[in-house]
């Protein structure tokens, strides 16, 4: 990308905050009560976690995912407070019926700051949980990605989650059930000249428990887990508007679902997850968990659900990923860009493309993450698809540098 365009995407891009972001930075990392302060609305940022520090935290107080249990539903699309952390993650692919195409995803993120009850307070404002939400859309005809983040406190409803009815919201960002079922949910998020407003269904596709019956363990240790779990082929259809232009869209979405004290082991410095959804009804997830040596944790782990929607664990040696190309943030940080993965025994062959080279998010965390085009061979046949990449860890280089 040229230098013009690598500067049209960062000035497209924008930063919301109900909060002080070098205050948020700060609890996140060494943890704390929020105590009953006036809100802030500056939009100074303190620089950019790692997420390691995120991650690898102490763990005292909290509840850990330690062993398969039994879920339970709608409570468990709720929050989870005694986890120090939790999102609600979709990403999708759409299109309008003139063929063109886009990426979105809304995600929320909830954060205790300690572990325990709520401090004791004559102040609503007083809470421990502190939400994050990024709304981005990529614009593939245009090459652009907008980007845009948020954070609030847990109170006086400002923002927070519950399970029935299903929403979980930042101010007027929001997801959630619009009956008395899980689904349908409505998506709605605007940032300036940007907005979705979608509807999400069910499908025919039943949620996948990844892991092992929900427990995704990330590293060897006892508790570095999370429990997961996804709904991989979701309709979605409504409105996308970009640059003040809406555009009636379809297409198929992907929800995640994880909530977990700790994550990543001390040698771990992030991952590299790929949702796949291919035209033949299958649908593909793996990540792989990268150590600080450079070399792929043997517990990184995914799935390969097909169109029936029976599933197929996958563990590391089942998966062969090489990357093919390279992209470098403007901000600092290389990131791969470009796929060749291989499920031998599934007959996968795939290769994927990002649809746009920069898809970075600049944030309180950095990450890639963004809309890929699939092409490649399933058993004998050629297949395609689209999907999802999500890269985590690669960009903690100073801004700038």
């Amino acid at each position: 990308m040229s230098g013009s365009g690598e500067k049209n995407q960062r000035d497209r891009r924008a930063r919301g905050s109900g909060l002080s972001l070098a205050l948020l930075l700060g609890v996140a990392v060494f943890g704390g009560d929020w105590a009953a302060t006036e809100p802030s609305n500056d939009p100074r940022t303190a620089g950019t976690l790692k997420l390691s520090d995120v991650l690898s935290q102490d763990t005292a107080g909290f509840a850990r995912a330690m062993h398969v249990r039994a879920f339970d539903f709608p409570k468990d699309h709720g929050p989870h407070p005694d986890f120090r952390s939790e999102w609600w993650y979709l990403t999708a692919n759409v299109a309008s019926a003139g063929a063109r195409r886009f990426g979105l995803q809304l995600t929320f993120f909830r954060f205790a700051l300690s572990s325990g009850p709520p401090p004791k307070s004559t102040s609503a404002w007083s809470t421990r949980q502190v939400y994050m939400a990024h709304f981005a859309l990529s614009d593939i005809k245009s090459g652009t990605f907008y980007s845009a983040e948020r954070f609030e406190r847990g109170a006086v409803g400002l923002a927070g989650a519950r399970a029935a009815p299903f929403r979980v919201w930042l101010h007027d960002w929001t997801m959630g059930s619009t009956a008395a079922d899980t689904f349908p949910i409505r998506l709605m998020a605007e940032n300036g000249d940007n907005a979705i407003d979608l509807i999400v269904n069910a499908g025919n596709k039943p949620m996948v428990l990844q892991g092992d019956r929900g427990l995704s363990r990330k590293s060897a240790e006892p508790g570095n887990a999370s429990y997961y779990y996804s709904f991989t082929r979701l309709p979605i259809a409504g409105t996308v508007r970009v640059d003040g232009r809406d555009h009636q869209v379809s297409g198929l979405g992907w929800l995640d679902r994880e909530w977990s004290t700790s994550a990543l082991a001390a040698d771990q410095v992030g991952w590299d997850w790929f949702g796949l959804q291919l035209d033949d009804g299958q649908e593909l997830m793996y990540y792989q968990l990268r150590r600080d040596d450079g070399g792929a944790d043997p517990l990184s782990a995914g799935v390969v659900v097909d169109a029936g929607g029976d599933t197929r664990t996958l563990g590391a040696s089942d998966v062969r990923l090489r990357v093919t190309g390279v992209w470098r943030s403007p901000a600092g940080g290389s990131y791969p860009s470009g796929w060749r993965l291989e499920v031998p025994g599934q007959g996968l062959d795939l290769t994927l493309t990002p649809a746009i080279a920069d898809q970075e998010h600049r944030g309180a965390l950095r990450y890639w993450e963004g809309a890929v085009a699939v092409e490649g061979t399933s058993g004998a046949g050629a297949v395609g698809g689209r999907g999802y990449v999500e890269l985590t860890g690669y960009a903690d280089a100073t801004p700038g540098k």
